[in-house]
């Protein structure tokens, strides 16, 4: 395991090991030396700055990435006026794109000040081409780029840059093996996001993921629950299970596991009080999928069923394979089965060729599903899509009329749903402390509802019973209860 490793015995006159994850220890053993060399010219740690951008497994990758530079011997840094700094990338927007064009050239001028400064770039916008060639071209200060299919060789990426003076390009068209155990810096001691698989094979025709991300591979379950078990002994009381769409997971196995046996596995791990997943595809979410939330409380009470849009006719444009009827049968069953449950969903606005009526129908869903919160998107039109080249383009103005329509109604139905725990005494993960209010802390319920309550810093981390005293809209003012948890 690699929180055993000790980097200092190994040798690095020899050759690097062929085999998984030992060549990126040896790579990370010497990327040490490169660093150690660094600090005594400069008279200081070399620091580094990670910024991520996009999705949580992209924020998972990030932890990777820093772990491997803190291992590698870098300070972190607060800013990227740092020594290292790495851009994990995403580029499902077209403008998020733009928005790492543009601080790139902030990047340059803190370069010119600081010779010893390289910068990385990772992540999903590198895996296109056209991307690639023009940061060649035309960011050529820009010392590694590599994309999402080998991550995992960042260490013998990064022993190479340091080596070189000329830019490293790395990036792989497909996706090869999965490699896990590498260093790994989390935001939190008590929870924690696990990849449990990789890849999306949906091709949703607004969404870029599948060409960036490569087809789903699921990791093995036996590999998952050692993971979570070293997690646990760790410190960790919640996992958040991590997956494009974790309702495929198990597909590509041979024999093929299904998420819900998965999680029927996964909740027997002693001492872990919470399982969470994102992301489900309503077209794979299983009857025994359901079952299994309804009978384990260790899965939490809350479900992200992305609808994306109410009219079956856009649905079936976006190539979502299941209809407004099949949607709402869906959530009508899982409502049944888990009465307290959490719905939250991701809807499209002005989808080429949606239409007033097309639109009523997503208000429809919206009224009848009952969602504690959406996440609203304008739909952005992104290069390298089939819905980007389809006719019927949404006007602007259009498009931003029904979006605030859509916000209001989602804002109003998400106060009236988020008030029914009021007065009872639920189970917080206590977070963080709270941002606005000296000596007062922020958690989360299992329906990740947030809960803001009077209590020391001393109980981060800790599972506590709170009573709910007032609603706020979409979080709750409560108050500590000495006394055993319930409902």
């Amino acid at each position: 395991m690699y929180a055993e490793i000790d980097f200092t015995t190994i040798d690095t006159s020899q050759e690097p090991p062929q085999e998984e994850p030992a060549r990126q220890y040896y790579f990370i053993a010497k990327c040490r030396q490169h660093v150690k060399h660094l600090e005594e010219k400069l008279g200081r740690r070399p620091t580094f700055f990670t910024q991520t951008f996009g999705c949580q497994m992209n924020a998972r990758d990030s932890e990777k990435l820093t772990g491997i530079l803190q291992a590698a011997g870098y300070e972190k840094a607060s800013s990227e006026e740092a020594d290292f700094v790495i851009y994990n990338t995403c580029t499902v927007r077209e403008n998020a794109n733009q928005r790492v064009y543009g601080r790139l050239g902030y990047l340059h001028s803190l370069k010119k000040r600081n010779p010893h400064m390289q910068i990385a770039l990772c992540g999903c916008m590198m895996q296109e081409a056209h991307v690639v060639e023009k940061l060649q071209k035309s960011y050529f200060f820009v010392d590694l780029i590599f994309g999402t299919h080998n991550l995992y060789k960042f260490a013998e990426l990064l022993d190479t840059t340091l080596e070189s003076d000329r830019m490293v390009v790395d990036v792989w068209e497909k996706e090869h093996t999965i490699v896990e155990d590498l260093p790994c810096d989390r935001k939190y001691s008590f929870k924690s996001g696990v990849n449990i698989m990789f890849g999306c094979n949906n091709f949703c025709s607004y969404c870029i993921v599948p060409y960036v991300r490569g087809r789903e591979r699921s990791r093995s379950p036996e590999a998952i629950s050692e993971e979570i078990r070293q997690l646990v002994q760790n410190g960790v009381r919640e996992v958040m299970l991590l997956g494009q769409n974790v309702n495929s997971y198990g597909k590509d196995l041979l024999p093929p596991v299904s998420f819900a046996r998965l999680l029927e596995e996964l909740q027997k791990i002693p001492n872990l009080a919470r399982i969470r997943f994102m992301t489900s595809h309503p077209k794979d979410l299983s009857p025994e999928l359901i079952q299994v939330m309804a009978k384990y409380p260790k899965i939490c009470r809350h479900l992200h069923l992305p609808l994306q849009s109410g009219s079956s006719r856009i649905l079936q444009k976006m190539n979502r394979r299941y209809d407004k009827e099949d949607y709402l049968a869906l959530t009508e069953k899982i409502r049944e089965a888990v009465p307290d449950i959490s719905l939250t969903t991701d809807i499209i606005v002005g989808f080429p060729g949606e239409t007033e009526e097309d639109f009523l129908e997503t208000l429809d869903v919206v009224e009848r599903v009952g969602y504690d919160t959406a996440f609203t998107f304008l739909y952005s039109r992104r290069t390298g899509t089939p819905a980007a080249a389809m006719p019927e383009q949404i006007p602007e103005d259009v498009a931003k009329d029904r979006f605030d329509r859509l916000l209001a109604l989602v804002q109003e139905k998400g106060r009236a749903r988020s008030g029914r725990f009021m007065g009872s005494i639920q189970e917080v993960l206590v977070e963080e402390k709270n941002a606005a209010k000296e000596g007062w802390l922020t958690g989360r319920m299992s329906q990740n509802l947030l809960v803001h309550f009077p209590g020391s810093a001393a109980l981060i981390g800790e599972l506590l019973p709170v009573r709910l005293t007032k609603c706020k809209g979409f979080y709750y003012i409560g108050e500590q209860v000495k006394c055993h948890y319930h409902q």
